[in-house]
């Protein structure tokens, strides 16, 4: 049908899949298992997500899980379920956190690894290897740097010594290395805001393909969104039904998308996730409940009608705590960064 919307035609001419299995949060132990029976467990979600049809798995290095899903992967192939080929696997650049928001993450079960200053242009390719050696495959269709923020390899602790400039040109110039050598067949960022994307593109000689971040109909991000298409780079959103640890509420219980959901004979979730598509980007729902990991496909052969979608703009856009962290740590780099430079 010509509403589906299955794919978005990247900067660099792939299509990439408009939804996209999450794979953050699902760490070992999920659904009671014990960690002992993590790989299994991971592998059978990953596997069903497959067999449903899913052919996007979002992951990254601090998801503390890519070697699960790398088995999965393998049984897939050796299986003959799926090929490579018809896989789109993005993954992550990892770097370190303040400790501020290091103990927000640790909150939400987040498994923190052991390096995670990979943003020094040296450590880039190791990263990546590394990234491939856990998923057990020979290139990744995307990678992303996963937050535009740096500090000092091996440091604890938001301190004002341990923070170091920003050198995202650098960094990238490392990823332009790897999208050339085509372990990297797209490069993009994640969490970038306006400000930091245009930053980029100053001195990118590839411009990147993807700019992952929150998006839901209770956080719509127009103005990032509408800045990405202006530059050719596409719209990727994480969370998009939304997160008890990001969001001070719940949207999925709003008046007007229950009303959609009701005139359109679909859950409120299927509607959140059919918003993203018809607003022109790729969603990444994540679950590890087998009937909603199917729910959530069924958006491709229906669509929300132009006066409903009209609607959505009644929805109160509701505080992000991980945009506020993304707002705080650039402003506190950025002046960090111009008093060093005043005192040279």
């Amino acid at each position: 049908m010509s509403n589906e919307i299955r794919f978005f035609e990247l900067n660099t001419g792939a299509n990439i899949p408009s939804l996209g299995l999450g794979t953050w949060l699902a760490d070992p132990g999920v659904v009671g298992d014990v960690i002992a029976h993590a790989v299994e467990v991971f592998s059978s979600y990953t596997i069903l997500s497959l067999h449903v049809g899913y052919r996007h798995i979002d992951c990254a290095q601090i998801y503390g899980n890519q070697e699960e899903i790398g088995l999965a992967l393998k049984k897939l192939f050796e299986e003959g379920v799926v090929k490579r080929e018809d896989l789109w696997i993005t993954s992550k650049l990892w770097f370190y956190f303040s400790s501020k928001l290091i103990i927000f993450l640790l909150k939400v079960k987040v498994m923190m690894m052991d390096r995670c200053t990979d943003h020094a242009p040296e450590d880039v390719p190791e990263a990546l290897d590394r990234t491939l050696r856990d998923l057990q495959l020979d290139y990744i269709d995307l990678y992303l740097i996963h937050w535009p923020i740096r500090m000092k390899k091996g440091s604890v602790g938001f301190k004002a010594e341990n923070i170091v400039p920003s050198d995202i040109p650098n960094t990238w110039k490392a990823m332009e290395a790897l999208n050339k050598s085509g372990k990297a067949r797209a490069i993009g960022v994640s969490n970038f805001s306006t400000k930091k994307l245009g930053e980029l593109l100053e001195y990118a000689r590839v411009t990147p393909a993807v700019n992952q971040s929150e998006c839901h109909p209770a956080w719509r991000q127009d103005k990032l969104k509408a800045f990405c298409k202006s530059k050719g780079v596409h719209f990727s959103g994480y969370s998009p039904l939304g997160s008890p640890a990001w969001l001070e509420g719940d949207f999925l219980n709003h008046p007007v998308i229950n009303m959609i959901a009701k005139k359109l004979g679909k859950t409120p979730a299927q509607v959140a996730l059919r918003w993203g598509l018809q607003m022109g980007h790729s969603v990444l729902p994540k679950s590890s409940n087998p009937a909603r990991i199917k729910e959530n496909f069924d958006i491709f052969d229906w669509s929300i009608p132009e006066d409903m979608l009209d609607k959505f703009f009644e929805i109160q856009q509701m505080s992000s705590r991980v945009s506020k962290c993304i707002t705080e740590q650039e402003s506190g780099q950025d002046l960090l960064e111009s008093k060093r430079e005043e005192s040279l």
